[in-house]
């Protein structure tokens, strides 16, 4: 690793204030960190210049930097990022319905879980992403996208890695965000996607953050889900239902499940009953989501009848099921497919 040096975004206000003083001037950096997304300590025009001279010597702004941009036909734009150490993360900019928008950031350079059906663990795990590197995915997409500091956003942590597996700098991302003198993104907005450490679930819901969890299901069974998922040896189907159980819930939402399908695979109507009998008893809300196919992958995408065909068996037998539109299927959306992509431009 590069001499690096710590980000001013791995702080919380409370952190910060210890380093800087009066507090009056943490609010006013942070409101400079957050509300104008200066990336330049001298950009920060009302804090003294012997102050600035100090935090330029230890602390650096943005821990990432742009290196390439995709954008979509639909508005989805996918973003890579260098780390100061020369390492790669993806994150996503994505467009919902009615001006709303959803940003997809990474916790990890590279995964450990290894799923079969994602680029990301072909590249196998290099290291956990700082508090600070994941709030600065967040605040890039907005400051590129010209996203005021109060104008609402969803971040869903779905990119590279598995988010529970950086369980401490993921938590404290989550409460950089929920700062009121900082972005102000309450639990609500922040999704945090896992593909199902049982005991890291009941760990982040002891902590009682107030974000949502979406489950990475993906198969009804072990032997499949072991076939996708690895690490469901170590955590399995039933491990993750009681831990989610466990989990607390605002009673007015539901609990998302993930569920990929494949063609051949997990798309069948058999699937679809065990599915219901799986999750009874659970408020939940099914994602069914298309496989993305990406070069070498023996997966393929599952047909629209088919996908159409599940999606009404579930809802018939008091399931909630939606069919998430595949954003950015004309660029590389996959997680990994960008790093991937442009590795191998590198290469050639």
């Amino acid at each position: 690793m590069t001499n690096t040096k710590p980000s001013l975004y791995d702080y919380t206000l409370q952190e910060l204030s210890r380093i800087v003083t009066p507090s009056f001037r943490t609010k006013q950096i942070y409101g400079w960190l957050y509300h104008q997304y200066a990336q330049d300590f001298n950009a920060m025009k009302n804090i003294p210049k012997t102050l600035k001279e100090q935090l330029i010597q230890t602390y650096i702004i943005n821990p990432l930097k742009i290196v390439r941009k995709e954008e979509s036909s639909d508005g989805t734009i996918k973003y890579l990022f260098e780390l100061q150490d020369g390492k790669t993360v993806e994150a996503v900019w994505l467009k919902m319905k009615e001006d709303k928008y959803t940003i997809c950031v990474s916790t990890q350079v590279g995964c450990k879980v290894g799923c079969a059906f994602c680029l990301t663990a072909k590249g196998g795990f290099t290291r956990d992403l700082t508090a600070g590197e994941i709030v600065a995915q967040v605040v890039s997409l907005k400051h590129d996208n010209n996203h005021p500091h109060n104008k609402k956003i969803n971040i869903v942590y779905m990119g590279m890695g598995e988010p529970l597996d950086n369980l401490d700098n993921l938590t404290k991302a989550i409460e950089i965000f929920q700062e009121k003198d900082g972005l102000a993104i309450g639990g609500k907005r922040q999704t945090v996607s896992t593909s199902g450490l049982s005991n890291k679930i009941d760990a982040l819901g002891k902590m009682d953050l107030g974000v949502h969890i979406a489950i990475s299901l993906h198969a009804v069974d072990d032997e499949l889900r072991t076939e996708l998922i690895p690490m469901n040896k170590a955590h399995n189907i039933h491990s993750i239902i009681e831990a989610v159980k466990r989990f607390p819930i605002d009673t007015r939402k539901r609990v998302m499940f993930e569920y990929l399908v494949i063609k051949n695979k997990n798309d069948d109507l058999g699937s679809a009953k065990k599915l219901i009998k799986l999750l009874s008893g659970i408020k939940a809300k099914v994602n069914l989501i298309y496989f993305n196919p990406y070069p070498g992958t023996a997966y393929q995408r599952p047909s629209y009848e088919d996908m159409r065909n599940f999606q009404e068996y579930l809802i018939q037998h008091g399931l909630l099921a939606t069919i998430r539109d595949s954003k950015g299927i004309d660029i590389s959306a996959a997680c990994g497919q960008l790093k991937e992509k442009t590795k191998n431009k590198l290469k050639d």
